[in-house]
């Protein structure tokens, strides 16, 4: 029989080996931890293959299933001497999710589940704290009413505010034991008109609809683009964690806290974190209450006046040090860690490979490897690829004028400037129509989600370093400054305060996850720095990386950014995206409206000298390296003009009349032009074009071979080839203009003549291609529109649909559709290496700075991949993690 449920704690630990993808990450490191003898409450785990019964049997709980529950509460019954819904002395639980990778605020949680009308008596009598027994029950309550009656949490809020309005107080903690019964009362009040039903008293029937609920929360809509957004399976599931209340409001002996081993924000190896006395760890991470730091350092650094955990419990504070040490040991990785203390006893009750940003990641990977815990390709292995993202673009300029409106805490890095909106829908939906935005809210929940990935930068009132807000960004890479206390919100107005000085809703302001300050207006930018952790990781990664890493770059500005960032040539060079600069359109369009040969060769004359300066300046920074240039591509349609207004001036420009122009661009329109007269096709047409283009690329690489002595090494990309024929008649035009510039130039450089493969005949007609070609390149954004038969630009409508509902994984613009594109990928280089050995063979689609696709690549035995300049790095780093995997 399948066994669903693995006891933790007192001496038990029945996950073995801590499977994750059994156990959760939750489940299995609470295991691992009880498993070295720390300190966990008992507790058991409910694995993730119940999350798929659990929905297959109708959302109902098997017989089997709540027998093996009933020995998981036996067994937490037996280690702590109490008894489940004991009316003297109860047991009470948490019930708390856990997914294989964490998802921060994503999931749903129960604490102080056991609790009525009897047990609350019981749990004063027996603590001898009537204040603190109905405390608790005034938050099982209202965490219940919340997560399984999905009652709105907001009455719950309003009827605390007003409690504590009434009676003067400012903070929780001021309400009496008498205050909290009458809130209790309030609550069950609220549940009962809301649900219609009195608030569950059978502690059995809270069991099962907290760990319904927590099931039920792995499709949350919240938690669906959150797996979207981080590429997490939807078949995953959830387990679901039962363990035994530890309680930190049991006074000023009693504390909860959060807390990772080294800086996540900036990977210094200092202990990081944060706690509150007399209170439950949801309070840390909602920000209801501001919380006090960790260490002495810390508070003194930050200039805070409440005593740290170091100085008003030393000896917990020691005992917390080892078990930090002892985990990052154990684990090999920083850790993010809960932890509460009852009555001077330290218990734990998480820990899970920290979350971190990319700054943080390089220097713990780096000084990991350094100190022996892990080897350099272990570090390498280590950090995310699409994370080296937040460090690839700009920061503030230091020297720049700033207007500080405010100051908060430093929770994410980066600096972002934005309009503000108040909501997460205003943010996504101006963000969807490419406005820059800044999402400011009093503090984020986890509905927050849409809104957050939408906005360069995030901005709350309230909340620490480790609130929602702060770890949610910092997971996504956005800078945050959280907790400006000084900020006031009006969202329901449009405008947020501090002191007289007001900024409203539509106006722009940066924020500097840095430093935490907030500014008024746009802050100039500078350019990063790529020393340091980065370039160690980066020789590393190259030390095992098989896979060249090439640029998509037409411009020597993109060229020297690319090499800066270790690009070892150009992958693909869109000569089209120089015929549209303003000083050479209207030689374009002469050439395009010529009657005859003679008419386009004249205008291609005066375009030769243009192309080759181009070139020339691509090549002098890319002496050396194979440059792989494809000739013109797109219909000559998008040359001419569209709008009304633009017909006159281009045609005085071109000496045509209007009606003429007019005619000219109507008998050069089609209604597919993706699939119409565009790449080889206009060179089959109109050879004198790609004739024009091959001699402008010779006559440039030969002059800067003899100027620097390092000849670049063109590669000639023929495009949207279909037959061998094609590749034939325009290989032909190609190697007539190099032995010509040759003839003329007394000299010769080194070329290729090749292909990309961008269409499915293309693919499965490869070996005779390769025939007449000495490279492919496969184009992977117009194979995946050909080969899937969905237009880029349009699908955008359906895309999220058909991800959300499981028929594509993931986006295939963003990562390759193995099973259809990848195929014909594998199939072209199978038959293109067999018709041709040695044959070069790359990618060049957006697809090429994807660490997925490059994993794809790796596995193929594809000899480079092209990205675009700032994707260089993420590249690198993804083709070193796909040779080790493939090891």
């Amino acid at each position: 029989m399948t066994q669903y449920v693995y006891r933790f704690g007192g001496g038990v630990s029945d996950g073995g080996q801590g499977d994750k993808n059994l156990l959760g990450g939750k489940g299995a490191n609470l295991d691992g931890m009880a498993a070295i003898g720390l300190p966990v409450p008992p507790g058991f785990t409910i694995s993730t293959p119940m999350c798929a019964r659990y929905y297959d049997e109708g959302e109902r709980f098997p017989e089997d299933v709540k027998a093996e529950v009933s020995a998981g509460i036996a067994h937490i019954e037996k280690v702590t001497g109490k008894t489940f819904g004991d009316a003297a002395d109860p047991l009470l639980v948490s019930v708390r999710s856990g997914a294989r990778v964490s998802m921060p605020g994503m999931m749903d949680t129960v604490l102080n589940l056991g609790l009525n009308d009897r047990t609350v008596e019981g749990l004063a009598a027996a603590s001898g704290d009537a204040r603190f027994a109905w405390d608790s029950y005034r938050r099982f309550i209202q965490m219940y009413a919340d997560v399984v009656l999905e009652l709105d949490h907001g009455a719950f809020e309003e009827a605390l505010e007003i409690a504590k309005e009434d009676k003067g107080y400012t903070l929780d903690t001021e309400l009496t034991s008498e205050d909290l019964q009458a809130l209790v009362a309030e609550f069950k009040s609220l549940v009962e008109a809301e649900w219609g039903r009195p608030f569950p008293q059978d502690v059995h029937d809270q069991l099962w609809g907290a760990i319904g609920a927590v099931f039920g929360s792995w499709q949350s809509e919240r938690a669906k683009v959150y797996r979207r957004l981080n590429d997490i399976p939807g078949d995953w599931g959830t387990a679901v964690n039962v363990q035994a209340m530890v309680f930190g409001n049991m006074g000023e002996t009693s504390a909860t806290g959060v807390a990772f081993t080294r800086d996540p924000a900036k990977g210094d190896r200092a202990y990081y974190g944060e706690f509150l006395i007399n209170a439950q760890g949801e309070d840390v991470v909602a920000g209801i209450r501001t919380p006090q730091y960790l260490t002495k350092a810390a508070r003194e650094a930050a200039g805070a006046r409440p005593l740290s955990m170091e100085e008003a419990m030393p000896e917990v504070y020691g005992e917390l040090a080892r078990v930090f040490d002892l985990l990052e040991r154990h684990y090999r990785d920083m850790q993010d860690i809960e932890f509460t203390v009852q009555q001077g006893k330290l218990w734990m009750l998480q820990t899970r490979s920290g979350k971190r940003t990319a700054k943080a990641a390089l220097k713990i990977a780096v000084e990991m490897a350094a100190e022996g815990l892990i080897s350099e390709e272990e570090a390498v292995a280590r950090v995310d690829p699409a994370a080296l993202d937040q460090l690839l673009h700009p920061t503030l300029d230091p020297q720049a004028q700033r207007d500080v409106l405010t100051k908060g805490l430093p929770a994410s890095p980066g600096a972002a400037s934005g309009i503000v909106v108040f909501d997460s829908d205003t943010a996504e939906k101006r963000a969807g129509t490419g406005e820059d935005v800044i999402l400011v809210r009093v503090e984020t929940s986890p509905e927050d989600i849409h809104g957050m990935h939408a906005a360069k930068g995030i901005l709350t009132a309230r909340g620490g370093m480790t609130s929602h807000a702060a770890v949610v960004a910092r997971g996504m890479g956005r800078p945050c400054v959280s907790g400006a206390g000084t900020l006031a919100i009006d969202a329901k107005n449009g405008v947020m305060r501090v002191g007289a000085r007001e900024v409203k809703a539509g106006e722009v302001i940066t924020i500097d996850g840095a430093s935490g300050e907030v500014m008024l207006g746009a802050v100039p930018t500078v350019q990063p720095e790529l020393a340091g952790d980065f370039a160690t990781l980066m020789v590393w990664a190259d030390k095992v990386r098989r896979l060249k890493v090439r640029t998509n770059a037409e411009t020597p500005l993109d060229c020297r950014t690319a090499r800066e960032f270790g690009a070892e040539g150009i992958g693909l060079c869109r000569t089209e995206h120089m015929f549209f600069d303003a000083a050479r359109i209207t030689a374009v369009r002469q050439m395009i409206l010529a009657s005859d040969e003679a008419g386009r060769r004249a205008a291609l004359d005066k375009l030769l000298p243009e192309q080759r300066a181009d070139f020339t300046e691509i090549f002098e920074v890319m002496a050396g390296l194979p440059c792989t240039i494809r000739l013109l591509d797109p219909p000559l349609h998008e040359f001419l003009p569209h709008e009304e207004a633009e017909f006159a001036e281009v045609a005085a420009a071109a000496g045509l009349d209007v009606e003429t122009l007019r005619r000219r661009a109507a008998e050069l329109h089609e209604f597919n032009p993706m699939l119409g007269h565009r790449g080889c096709r206009l060179g089959v047409t109109y050879p004198e074009i790609y004739e024009m283009q091959a001699r402008a690329i010779f006559e440039a690489a030969c002059d800067v071979a003899a100027k620097s002595g390092e000849a670049p090494i063109p590669e000639i990309m023929i495009p949207l080839v279909a037959t061998r024929r094609e590749l034939e008649l325009m290989k032909a035009v190609v190697d007539k203009a190099a032995r010509a510039v040759f003839a003329e130039k007394g000299g010769e450089v080194a070329y290729l003549v090749g292909t990309m493969i961008e269409l499915p005949r293309a693919a499965l007609k490869a070996g005779e291609i390769a025939e007449v070609g000495e490279f492919f390149s496969f184009g992977t954004n117009d194979l995946t529109q050909t080969t899937l038969g969905v237009s880029r630009d349009d699908a955008g409508r359906f895309l999220t649909t058909y991800v959300e509902k499981g028929i594509f994984a993931r986006d295939p613009f963003v990562s390759i559709d193995v099973e259809g594109v990848g195929e014909l990928i594998r199939l072209a280089a199978d038959r293109g290496r067999a018709a041709r050995s040695g044959i070069k063979l790359g990618i060049c689609g957006e697809h090429g700075g994807d660490p997925a696709s490059i994993a794809f690549c790796e596995e193929v035995g594809l000899d480079y991949v092209s990205a675009s300049p700032y994707r260089v790095p993420i590249a690198r780093l993804a083709a070193a993690q796909a040779a080790l995997k493939a090891r």
